[in-house]
Parts: structure tokens; C-alpha cells; sequence
């Protein structure tokens, strides 16, 4: 099947074309939206928001969590802030500059038209935040604190400590509740979407399993917004809650959805080091810690020395030295790979040598004790209780680790995927961050998307139909879909093996980091898809599963997911070996500059990569969606 791959960007300048999308929208007139049932995917910060928004608008909501609750999704995680450009600190910040400093992060990989919306609607985020009462920091005046970020010049970042997610998510939970309790959503816990039913080429529901009992259920609906979060667990060790995968978005890519530039994934460069294979993940550090942190390393290999006896004269501050315009605030992808470099150059310190130090002595003595334990003060307790070290006294030690994924479902515009009917928003989505996302814009992008796009577009796509279909359960599509769903839970659960599946998620997040990691090369990509097909077949032939699957249980769960991932992988190391080119979190050792930078290539490769499903271990075909820039022109990505 060819599909056209149409991003329907409206005409007219950049600054112009959503609110041009706005006026040209088909509308749903409020006696008619309760007559729409809405099926949302996920319960984060995109997902939340836009279920309790069209619920707000009157439509019919039907919202599905693996959790017990929206409350425990991944979006609490987000410690350091969320970007806008409100420009209180009257430093010179303005949507202009947010787009501009977005679009050159991205390394220019992304859609110029959705970045400038981002942009745009940030500042009509935060007031909707403040009006919920999401109780951000203030300064002593009164307005609203911000801090800095990687990869800007401005402080525009707005936090809540370094709780900023979590307040975000309680906000988007209180009017998702609101919505509960006047009738108009109703949320299904503990459900795992497991395929997407698709009749006439439209998404028309979902099949979802009962996590408590194993009962497979039918869902209709008249449109499906997909808000699943990323796949960083493909690394195996990321910064991700465990439960988090690719499942909900790999199977709506095996029904025909594309997926877009799965290679983008990006590395974040202040994570607590990995300390032994023991581990089950990583945990994060907020980025806003680089604010006052300054990065460091012994100046020659081999230094044991403990940080308080190596003298200034001995420190490499390398990010400083390599970055001077914005040193210690480098964006992600750059300080990642300057880290790296000088860990293998044999400069890393503690245990296994893979740490550098983020240091807060000047900042302690340049603002005080009190001011910086009321910027960072829960960031330190983390910190004191995971390692058992206090950053007040020795520096902290931190190491790039998988993080968020920039790649995802392609959308156009109004974040319909190439399936007619199926929406894609937030992390789950590829659309606004390019080859690498700049820190405090996960959150502006999720709630961007669940607020103000998707309710608007959602209600274009229903408009345009020309009489609200009956929602038949019994279509012979879900009896189809309910069929392929049994059909894979009988073979996991029929799986009795001898090593256990966690082991076999070791092994291809070792295989995924070491060959399509930081940094990849050909060769290691062509061995890594052998390697991943190979431990494709041990999964199946090899793994030990215990318990059917009409009950209770979580290792069916792990089981189906890291099923998924084995088939994923594959995609997203074909997508990194045919992008020849070096950008943004993507590091091509072939394509780099004399001093180690990222070698761009416009001419090939200005293009987001869009992916359809061709069968599992074969070669997916290609689309490809040229990028147009109008306003800023692509040049060279430097922080010196």
C-alpha cells in the first residue's frame, strides 16, 4: 500500500499558519459532541490533558492506563521545569528566540511550522498551569521564577523545585477528575493497549487487556489519540520507569501507522553512573542542576585522587573549555558526547570509571547555602539517599544514560497519523524535536498537544465525516484483532525456556547501546542487526516464562514488551544505518569533524525519515518528508 505522506502545513508565514489552521477547522457543534466517543491511550501529561479537555468540550472520553492510576505516569519524573517565553527576567527571551533556539537544538530535523506553534503557545500554557494552581517557585516580588537550560542563552524555564513534572501531572489529574465526576470520561485502569482496530483505513478502536484477570477486551470509538510515552527502554539501562515501552506505538505501526526517525533518540548527560550489571535502571538527575553544577575531571588519566585533593591547577573543566558561550549548558547530545570522550580517554572517576563530576562548591559559596537548597534542595536528598554521598560536601558523579526519544509515530500537522482517525501526541509522537531535544521542552510539548492541538483537530476529523458511524463492537476487524491478540498471549505464555526474559532485555539493551548508542558506525550497525535477529530467535526458542494468560501476571506483561522491542530494535538500527550523516543526538563515526563535532549533511538528508511495517525481519519501506525551511535557514549547529 503507497501512502501519501502529506503533512498539511498550512500556507502563509510560519507565525500565521496555526492560527490560519484555527479559523479553516471544521467544528462540532456542542449538541452533537457528546454523540463522539473519544478513546485516549495513556495518562502522562499529553494524555491527561487531552482527555480532560475534550471531556470539557462534551465529547464522550474512554481513557486507558497500565497503571493503577493517571497519578503514578512517567510524567512525574520530569524534575527541572518547562519552557516559555514569557520573558520575566527581561533578558531578551521572545517566541521568536524559544523557536529559534527549539529548531537549532533539533539540529534542524524538524518541521519549522510545528516547532514556531510550540513556541507560540507556551506562554498560554503557563497561565493555564498558574490558573490550576500549579504552585511553581516565585521571586521575591511575586512573578513566576525561571532558570536556565541547556542549549539557551535566556532563563525561560518555569519549575516547581525539582518536582515540576509532578505538579504538571496532579493539574492535568484534577481536571481529568473534574471530567470523572461530571460523567463525561470514565478511566480504565490497569488496561494495556495491545492492537489498534482499523476498518475502511480508519482507526475505529482498541484491544486492550485486563492487567488484574487477563480478560481481553473490545473498545470502539469514533477516534484514537495514542499519548504512550517513548521507548528508551530499548537500552535496557535508561532513565525510565520499567514498565515503559514501545508497545501501543509498535502496534500501531504494524497496522499502518509510519513511524518516523526511530534513530532519534536522545542521551541524557546527568544520570547517576551505573554502579554493576545488578541494576534494573538508571535514575536521573535533573539537567537544571548544570544551572550552578560546574563539570569537571582530573586534568591526566589515572588521577584517584578524592575531588577534594585535586587542586584547580589538576581540573579539567571541559564543557567550559570546549563550549565557552555556553559551557556548562551545552545542550544534551554535546555534553553526552564530551563526557564520553573524556571518560575514554580514561579521565572518568568513580568505580568503573564511567563518571565525571558536577561540582557545587563555587555555587555554594557565590549565593549560600538556603538559596541553593531552595533551588535544588530535593534534588540533593535524592542524590544523598540513592548514593549515600552528600553533594553539599563532595561533588556529585553523573554519566549519560538513554533518556527521552525524539522519534516516534509520524503525524502531520494536526497530529493525525497516516492512519486516518489515529492521533499521536506527546513523547509518543516524532514531531517537534528534531535529532535532539532541548532540556524543559518535554513538558511544553505534552501539554501543548493536549490542551490546545489535538482537541481542535480532533473535532476537525470528526467534522469532516459526514454522519457519526454506529460503534460496533462486534465488527468482524475486532474479532480479527481480537483474534491476532490471543493468538500472541498463548505463545508468550506458552514460552518454557530456561533464562529468564529480564536477561534477554540485558542483552539487547547492551547490543542497542554499544552499537546504536552515543555513537554508531556502520559496522556496528550491520552486526547489530545479525546480533538483534539472533537474540530474536533465542527469545522465543530460550525464555522462561511462568503462569497463563488469563490471570494475574507480570511477567506475561514484561514478556509481551520485550517481544515488541526485539522486533522495534531492528527498525531503529535500519533507520540509524541508512541516516549517513551526523545530527543532533544521532553521532555517526563516520561523519565528524576534525575536532570531533557532528558533520551535517542537508543535501541528503533534510528529510524526516517515515517508516511502514513490511513484515517482522523484513526490510521496511521508506517515505520520506522533505523539510522546508522559510524563516531560518539551516547552519551550522556551534555552542563555542
Amino acid at each position: 500500500m503507497t501512502i501519501d505522506l502529506d503533512p498539511r502545513i498550512p500556507g502563509g508565514p510560519v507565525h500565521e499558519k496555526w492560527a490560519r489552521r484555527v479559523n479553516d477547522l471544521g467544528l462540532v457543534s456542542p449538541a452533537n459532541r457528546r454523540r463522539y466517543r473519544i478513546l485516549v491511550v495513556g495518562t502522562g501529561l499529553a494524555g491527561a490533558s487531552a482527555a480532560a479537555t475534550l471531556a470539557g468540550l462534551g465529547y464522550q472520553v474512554e481513557c486507558f492506563t497500565f497503571h493503577d492510576s493517571p497519578r503514578r505516569a512517567h510524567s512525574v519524573a520530569a524534575q527541572g521545569g518547562i519552557n516559555a517565553a514569557k520573558n520575566y527576567q527581561n533578558d531578551g527571551d521572545s517566541v521568536e528566540r524559544l523557536f529559534r533556539d527549539t529548531l537549532k537544538g533539533g539540529d534542524f530535523r524538524s518541521r519549522e511550522a510545528s516547532v514556531y506553534r510550540l513556541a507560540a503557545l507556551s506562554n498560554a500554557i503557563i497561565d493555564h498551569c498558574v490558573a490550576q494552581g500549579i504552585p511553581f517557585t516565585r521571586e521575591y516580588g511575586g512573578l513566576l521564577a525561571n532558570r536556565s537550560f541547556g542549549g539557551a542563552q535566556v532563563s525561560r524555564t518555569f519549575y516547581v523545585r525539582g518536582q515540576t513534572g509532578q505538579q504538571l501531572l496532579l493539574g492535568c489529574y484534577g481536571a481529568l477528575s473534574r471530567q470523572i465526576l461530571a460523567r463525561r470520561a470514565r478511566v480504565h485502569a490497569r488496561r494495556e493497549m495491545l492492537d489498534v482496530v482499523v476498518r475502511d483505513g480508519r482507526a475505529c478502536g482498541i484491544i486492550t487487556r485486563r492487567l488484574v484477570d487477563g480478560a481481553v477486551e473490545r473498545h470502539a470509538g469514533h477516534a484514537v489519540v495514542l499519548a504512550t510515552g517513548g521507548y528508551s527502554n530499548v537500552f535496557h539501562f535508561s532513565t525510565n520507569a520499567m514498565a515503559c515501552n514501545v508497545t501501543a506505538a509498535y502496534r500501531a505501526y504494524k497496522r499502518g501507522a509510519l513511524f518516523a526517525n526511530p534513530c532519534f533518540t536522545q542521551i541524557h548527560p546527568t544520570c547517576i553512573p551505573l554502579t554493576g550489571e545488578h541494576q534494573s535502571k538508571l535514575t536521573l538527575m535533573s539537567e537544571s542542576l548544570r544551572n550552578d553544577g560546574r563539570v569537571w575531571v582530573p586534568a591526566r588519566a589515572g588521577d584517584s585522587r578524592p575531588p577534594a585533593q585535586i587542586p584547580e591547577s589538576d581540573r579539567d573543566y571541559f564543557l567550559e573549555r570546549r563550549y565557552p558561550a555556553f559551557g556548562n549548558l551545552a545542550p544534551r547530545d554535546i555534553a553526552s558526547r564530551a563526557v564520553k570522550q573524556v571518560c575514554d580517554e580514561g579521565r572518568g572517576v568513580g568505580p568503573l570509571g564511567r563518571g565525571v563530576y558536577l561540582d557545587f562548591a563555587d555555587a555554594f559559596g557565590r549565593i549560600g547555602e538556603e538559596e541553593m537548597q531552595a533551588r535544588y534542595g530535593n534534588l540533593f536528598e535524592m542524590y544523598q539517599r540513592i548514593t549515600d554521598e552528600d553533594p553539599r560536601c563532595a561533588p556529585m558523579r553523573i554519566y549519560p544514560a538513554a533518556h527521552y526519544t525524539m522519534g516516534g509515530l509520524w503525524v502531520d500537522y494536526d497530529l493525525m497519523s497516516s492512519i486516518p482517525g489515529l492521533f499521536v501526541i506527546g513523547e509518543a509522537n516524532f514531531s517537534d524535536h528534531g535529532a535532539n531535544r532541548l532540556g524543559a521542552s518535554a513538558l511544553m510539548q505534552g501539554l501543548a498537544d493536549g490542551y490546545f492541538i489535538v482537541p481542535l483537530t480532533v473535532g476537525d476529523y470528526l467534522a469532516s465525516s459526514t454522519s457519526v458511524a454506529a460503534l460496533d463492537e462486534t465488527l468482524p476487524e475486532f474479532a480479527a484483532a481480537e483474534r491476532d491478540v490471543r493468538r500472541r498471549l498463548q505463545r508468550l505464555a506458552g514460552l518454557c525456556g530456561d533464562e529468564p526474559v529480564e536477561q534477554i532485555h540485558r542483552a539487547l539493551g547492551h547490543i542497542m547501546w554499544e552499537r546504536c548508542g552515543m555513537t554508531r558506525g556502520a559496522p556496528g550497525l550491520v552486526s547489530a542487526l545479525d546480533e538483534i535477529a539472533a537474540l530474536r530467535e533465542r527469545f522465543w526458542s530460550r525464555a522462561r516464562l511462568g503462569g497463563g494468560a488469563s490471570v494475574l501476571n507480570i511477567a506475561l506483561e514484561k514478556a509481551g514488551r520485550v517481544a515488541d522491542f526485539l522486533e522495534f530494535a531492528e527498525l531503529l538500527v535500519v533507520d540509524a544505518l541508512t541516516r549517513e550523516e551526523s545530527c543532533g543526538g544521532h553521532f555517526r563515526e563516520e561523519h565528524q569533524s576534525a575536532d570531533g563535532e557532528a558533520v551535517r549533511d542537508d543535501e541528503n538528508f533534510s528529510h524526516i525519515a517515515a517508516w511502514q511495517f513490511r513484515g517482522v525481519g523484513a526490510a521496511p519501506a521508506l517515505y520520506r518528508e522533505d523539510l522546508a525551511f522559510e524563516t531560518l535557514q539551516p547552519t551550522e549547529r556551534s555552542y563555542r
